[in-house]
């Protein structure tokens, strides 16, 4: 295929992708940002990774080719910018489908970032069973003097759709394309249940993400020892102590009511 491609785009090609691979490692630098912006607030980060690529040399003649693009013309560049729209590609990984749809909000509210088109194939999979949010947006870079706004596509997806997308590449790469008719079965099949796991975690994730409750029995018993030693009712106070509290003084070091107690009463048990 590159024997069909004049000389002297063949070797403009590395100059006219520069832009797009300084696009993804700066978009590349920002989503990861959110995420870190979640953790060091301590909140949970809707992002589990982020992962970009630019396309290979040959996939780009490849789709010119087959979106009818003369590389003879010297207006080459400018059709290819416009026409192939994931030159550069993003891929943000979630681990809950609700984590998806919070990352496509956030990503709506980017002033960086012009979004032109959203397809949802969680909603309205493909039929090969594919799944996942794919963006077109455009970026601006400033490469060198230059200043270049390129179209950018951006794929949310979850871990489970991640791994099923993953393993239907390899295959497609495998088989040329032509997929046996057992083999494209399995493969809907395995993104069924992958899909009904995300949705089962998905359900589960308020559970799962919601913090531990607290336990405020032994506070409550403390605040009934110490009234009790108030009242000078030493024996129950004792008595509640070795009942409830004895074995557990670390968990309440840094209680100055327990620290009083600790020392009139706890020290008689051999702590």
């Amino acid at each position: 295929m590159n024997a069909q491609v004049p000389k002297k785009v063949l070797n403009s090609l590395v100059h006219f992708l520069a832009p797009y691979e300084q696009a993804v490692e700066e978009l590349k630098l920002k989503l990861k940002g959110i995420k870190y912006g979640f953790l060091k607030s301590g909140r949970y980060s809707p992002i589990e990774f982020v992962v970009g690529r630019v396309k290979k040399m040959d996939s780009l003649l490849k789709k010119a080719r087959e979106k009818g693009i003369d590389l003879h013309r010297d207006n080459w560049a400018q059709e290819l910018a416009q026409e192939i729209t994931d030159i550069a590609g993003l891929r943000i990984v979630c681990r809950y489908i609700d984590d998806v749809r919070e990352v496509l909000a956030l990503l709506h509210e980017r002033e960086d970032l012009v979004i032109h088109d959203v397809k949802d194939y969680i909603s309205n999979p493909k039929e090969s069973g594919y799944r996942s949010i794919h963006m077109i947006v455009s970026y601006t870079v400033y490469h060198g003097s230059d200043k270049k706004t390129l179209f950018c596509e951006i794929q949310i997806r979850t871990l489970g759709m991640n791994f099923w997308a993953t393993n239907e590449h390899e295959l497609r790469y495998k088989y040329a394309g032509n997929m046996p008719e057992n083999v494209l079965r399995q493969l809907n099949e395995a993104s069924t249940i992958t899909h009904q796991l995300d949705e089962l975690m998905n359900s589960l994730r308020q559970e799962i993400l919601a913090p531990a409750p607290i336990d405020t029995s032994m506070e409550e018993k403390l605040e009934e020892i110490f009234s009790l030693f108030v009242k000078q009712d030493v024996e129950s106070a004792e008595k509640m102590y070795r009942d409830h509290l004895s074995g557990y003084e670390d968990a309440f070091r840094d209680n100055p009511k327990f620290q009083m107690i600790y020392e009139l009463i706890g020290k008689r048990f051999g702590h």
